[in-house]
């Protein structure tokens, strides 16, 4: 079906986990948007681990902080809503997380922790969770911290989207913005047509330059999941240096990433693959043993400063929810709230304003620049 000028009261373009998220905020207060999505399996939902891991992250005190252990304590209920919504599992495990340590000068941790995380000595450490190298001294427990199985998320968050009468539209290719003088944008052109909305959200993720000129590119992560010979024996995240391994209730281990600043290139790589196995074994030797059972790619959106890019747009009616980097995942409940209440009622909240847009604009730089986008498009 081609398709011609088509009005809708709001648009989303980008049918991932943002997407995805915020149109079903908005459908649960009672409005119906329409979200245009590319190819939703192209989004970096399917390729992530699903950590919940703000504290795991070291992150500093600060807005990020602020903004990732907001939206972690909103997990347990946001996903409870969504299981009762759609009858299916997302997940969801609180198993807490592990941090082990080798470098004894990386052993006192400068960020700010829960008050039930703590540090485990070795022989702690081997009592909660055996198989760690020699060379590990202890690590980090964060009880707080946890997961969830992102490809049963995303089943369950298109399934949320349609049950509550989202109107989800694959295949389309946005490909520019039309703009009047007062800074509104009047249509968006895509290869089905135009599309004219009162509200625009940008949710594109590693894809939003094709659309908007501000600074968030693609970063390729390859992972890969091992399954154990024997029962399983792996009953928490562990977060290492440059390494994760996020156990599934199945038995099944996630090993990722790599963090690869190579544009959209596609496929594994011997040197990749290579790089997460040593990685791995040398933090749990018992992992040659497993079985490699599967490998992908993704992309993550990343910025920068590593943050995300949230709020207002530079137009009076595009709001923006890209850039999450490592914590698209985690981000999803606090960025559903936030976008819709920004959206609806125009409320801005004290966590949106270290993520505008206008910390990357220079003062030359004003609305939307008109050009046609790069050949890649958006999820």
């Amino acid at each position: 079906m081609i398709l011609g000028d088509e009005q809708r009261d709001i648009l989303i373009i980008g049918g991932g986990t943002m997407g995805l998220a915020i149109a079903i905020e908005l459908a649960l207060r009672g409005v119906r948007p329409t979200v245009l999505s590319r190819q939703f399996r192209e989004a970096a939902l399917h390729a992530a681990a699903g950590m919940l891991a703000p504290q795991a992250e070291g992150l500093p005190a600060g807005a990020m902080w602020n903004l990732c252990t907001a939206s972690c304590k909103l997990y347990p209920a946001w996903i409870d809503k969504l299981e009762q919504l759609t009858g299916m599992d997302a997940g969801y495990w609180a198993c807490g997380i592990l941090a082990p340590v080798t470098d004894p000068q990386r052993r006192d941790r400068h960020h700010p922790m829960e008050p039930d995380s703590c540090w485990l000595e070795a022989r702690e450490l081997a009592q909660k969770q055996p198989g760690f190298a020699d060379t590990v001294l202890g690590a980090w427990w964060f009880p707080q911290d946890g997961q969830v199985n992102t490809r049963n998320l995303a089943k369950v968050l298109l399934s949320a989207a349609r049950i509550l009468g989202v109107e989800i539209i694959e295949g389309v290719q946005v490909q520019h913005w039309h703009q009047n003088r007062q800074g509104e944008i009047t249509a968006l052109q895509s290869d089905r047509g135009r599309w004219l909305a009162g509200a625009y959200v940008l949710a594109t993720g590693a894809w939003s330059q094709a659309l908007l000129p501000i600074p968030v590119t693609p970063r390729k992560g390859q992972m890969l999941a091992l399954h154990p010979p024997a029962a399983p024996f792996l009953n928490h995240v562990i977060f290492a240096d440059q390494l994760y391994l996020v156990p599934r209730r199945s038995g099944k281990i996630v090993v990722g990433a790599t963090s690869e600043d190579v544009g959209f290139q596609d496929g594994n790589t011997v040197a990749g693959l290579q790089t997460l196995l040593n990685r791995a074994t040398a933090v749990m030797p018992t992992l040659v043993d497993y079985e490699v059972i599967d490998t992908w790619w993704g992309y993550r959106p990343a910025t920068p400063d590593e943050l995300p890019i949230l709020g207002q747009g530079p137009a009076t009616n595009l709001y923006l929810a890209t850039g999450h980097y490592r914590n698209g995942v985690l981000l999803a409940p606090i960025t559903a709230k936030l976008l819709a209440n920004l959206v609806l009622h125009q409320t801005s909240d004290r966590h949106l304003k270290a993520f505008s847009w206008q910390r990357f604009a220079s003062n030359h730089d004003s609305g939307i620049a008109p050009s046609p986008p790069p050949a890649h498009g958006h999820s």
